[in-house]
């Protein structure tokens, strides 16, 4: 087993097992962690289940205190680690940048908590490998009969759902979903800096609309948590509706991004 040191940013990440040289239309599925050892291994053995034998999976380990990348790579992921916690945000632009970099052509990430379904993983996928949009939400308010999140959750969707639609001209139900895929012209916006490190939600679909990007939305089935904790649990709802209010406000402030690939 092979080991590598990447430079993905400021925080110094640990590569642990070759990724696989395929060529066509490559796919990275990238699974952010946190404290995830108990559950990963069956998340990554239905990832594998769903998808081709030419996409590979990454975990990106943030900072965890258990064996969350030990059990990636018993489970046959390639394994990024962060020195300590940084934030959902941060886990994700180090699978953006390791994508970018590695030269992958689509990227979808997952929860690593159970929450989503990956026998949605292909209906995801689908509308960024088709060329119909660059980036896809997988939608827990699209699929009949799912799991509902907990009633601050929905309302803080609705409401930034609102907004988004607003801004972007394209109904948005779920921007709190962390179901994604994306193609290399999103990854190039979302590895910049102005990416932030904590709740990446609808004041980035904003940006990126702001810059040409195609959005849409897909059904995604959903399930309730399967352990570990919440990033929205306690008084976190409040300071989310404060902070996604203000980024939002500052995105339409900015200068209009532009993608480089």
């Amino acid at each position: 087993m092979s080991t590598e040191t990447l430079s993905l940013g400021p925080e110094a990440t640990r590569l642990e097992r070759e990724p696989s040289s395929r060529a066509r239309g490559r796919v990275l599925v990238v699974v952010p962690a946190f404290n995830e050892s108990a559950r990963l291994r069956n998340v990554l053995q239905a990832i594998h289940r769903q998808i081709e034998s030419t996409a590979d999976i990454l975990v990106v380990d943030d900072g965890s205190g258990d064996a969350t990348s030990e059990e990636a790579l018993r489970a046959g992921a390639l394994a990024a680690r962060h020195p300590f916690n940084l934030g959902c945000g941060a886990a994700l632009q180090t699978g953006y940048k390791f994508a970018l970099e590695r030269g992958y052509d689509f990227i979808v990430q997952i929860d690593a908590d159970g929450q989503h379904d990956p026998s949605c993983l292909a209906s995801v996928l689908a509308p960024v490998q088709e060329g119909k949009a660059d980036i896809a939400i997988g939608s827990r308010f699209l699929w009949t009969g799912g799991y509902r999140s907990p009633i601050e959750r929905r309302v803080g969707s609705w409401l930034f759902g609102q907004v988004a639609t607003l801004f972007i001209g394209t109904r948005i139900t779920d921007p709190t979903s962390g179901y994604r895929a994306m193609n290399r012209k999103a990854l190039a916006l979302c590895a910049s800096d102005s990416f932030p490190h904590d709740y990446p939600d609808a004041d980035v679909l904003i940006n990126l609309h702001r810059a040409g990007v195609v959005i849409t939305e897909v059904p995604a089935l959903m399930h309730p948590r399967q352990g570990g904790h919440s990033m929205h649990r306690g008084l976190r709802p409040l300071y989310y509706m404060f902070k996604m209010s203000l980024s939002i406000f500052v995105a339409l402030l900015r200068e209009r991004p532009s993608p480089s690939v």
